[in-house]
């Protein structure tokens, strides 16, 4: 056993060039993943910059609405937090809600409780799942509208004089026998308009946008629909709901932590862990017992084993590794000092006699180094490699 001190060493250590190439899976996927989210979001910028505001002129801006408002003595003035618009109801006051679904349920019954007595008329557009805060009474269906002009088909006389219009989106259902169900789509109303119990006011429910967007104002009887709608008052409120709203975190108003994620990065993680699921059950397939098969050439031993410690250290499986040593070294030093093989691995046949081979000493020494615990790092599993094979060395020594 003194051959120990002058085996030579292995470093184990991974080198820059192997650390970078471990990485650069990784780190590709990472760089794909941020120019798509870059690319998102300079897509949703361009197409998206002051949706249904009436100071943008983009397409999906409404400042063509507003300068048609204007012209018939409208004024509109533009609101973006819960307190603003609360104060501006009143009986001589349309206030527009332009992303309903924004507010959270506490600023949505605030916001009915100043407008339900008013006397004035709040227009949603596009309300879903706020609809039945703001507008009780009215429920919105799960399926939207197929089409996108639709008839009026009501006695509303705005929506008559208007006649078609682009009004096709959420669909709803009212309780109310008052209401005015206009412009249906598979039986189901797009607009609806709920008075309230004074007479005096009212609630309008539009399905969809379109007829305020700069880009459609101009088709069908779009502006004339938009204009009754929002010109019966003289005073004309147009509250685009903030996230910088302090109402938004106040008592009663508080946003959990996945009522602020958009909608979209929700389904987009829902979707990930499908697809993490679905090729997690495709590595992991087991289509039955492996199939031993003929190799077309003959493989030298050394490369197998070269191809094997490789798996053994990208798995970090070192303690495989040396289970395999240590077996290995057993089968065959059993026969050299006259243990069966099938005894190799039993420690109360094999350590004698190789104690008694090398002159009886190492006995605890030679179990640690055979049948010892696994290696903790991979300079430690070097080491026992070495170890294993100085052994071996000294009693095939004649």
């Amino acid at each position: 056993m003194t051959t120990e001190a002058t085996l030579p060493t292995t470093s184990a250590s991974p080198t820059a060039r192997q650390v970078l190439t471990r990485a650069r899976g990784i780190a590709l996927a990472l760089v794909v993943l941020l120019a798509a989210a870059v690319a998102i979001a300079l897509v949703r910028s361009t197409t998206k910059h002051g949706s249904l505001d009436p100071r943008s002129a983009d397409p999906s801006g409404s400042r063509a609405v507003a300068a048609l408002l204007a012209g018939h003595g409208v004024h509109t003035r533009v609101v973006t937090t819960l307190d603003e618009a609360r104060t501006a109801a009143g009986p001589d006051t349309t206030l527009l809600v332009a992303v309903p679904d924004l507010l959270t349920p506490g600023q949505q019954r605030q916001l009915r409780t100043s407008t339900a007595g008013s006397g004035g008329r709040t227009l949603l557009v596009a309300a879903d799942t706020s609809v039945e805060r703001l507008a009780p009474g009215v429920t919105a269906d799960p399926v939207t509208s197929t089409d996108s002009l639709l008839a009026p088909d009501c006695a509303l006389p705005a929506a008559r004089r208007a006649g078609t219009a682009d009004t096709g989106g959420i669909r709803y259902t009212t309780t109310h026998v008052t209401a005015d169900a206009c412009y249906p789509s598979d039986g189901l109303a797009t607009l609806v308009r709920v008075p309230d119990a004074t007479g005096h006011g009212d609630t309008v429910v539009l399905g969809a946008p379109d007829i305020l967007l700069n880009e459609h104002l101009d088709e069908q009887g779009n502006a004339s629909l938009a204009l009754q709608l929002l010109g019966s008052r003289p005073h004309l409120v147009w509250y685009l709901p903030s996230l910088s709203d302090t109402s938004a975190t106040a008592p009663g108003g508080q946003k959990s932590f996945v009522d602020l994620i958009p909608s979209g990065w929700l389904w987009g993680t829902l979707q990930l862990f499908v697809a993490a699921a679905l090729a997690a059950l495709w590595r992991a397939r087991r289509l039955g017992p492996l199939v031993p098969e003929k190799l077309p050439v003959a493989i030298r031993a050394s490369e197998t084993a070269e191809g094997r410690a490789r798996l053994y250290r990208r798995a970090n499986a070192r303690d495989r590794a040396a289970a395999a040593l240590r077996s290995t070294t057993r089968t065959r030093l059993a026969p050299l000092v006259g243990v069966p093989t099938t005894q190799a691995h039993t420690p109360e046949t094999l350590l004698p006699a190789l104690s008694a081979r090398l002159h009886g000493d190492g006995q605890q020494a030679l179990h640690t180094l055979l049948f010892g615990p696994p290696p903790s790092d991979d300079a430690a599993l070097i080491t026992l490699a070495d170890r294993l094979d100085a052994l071996e060395r000294e009693v095939r020594r004649p």
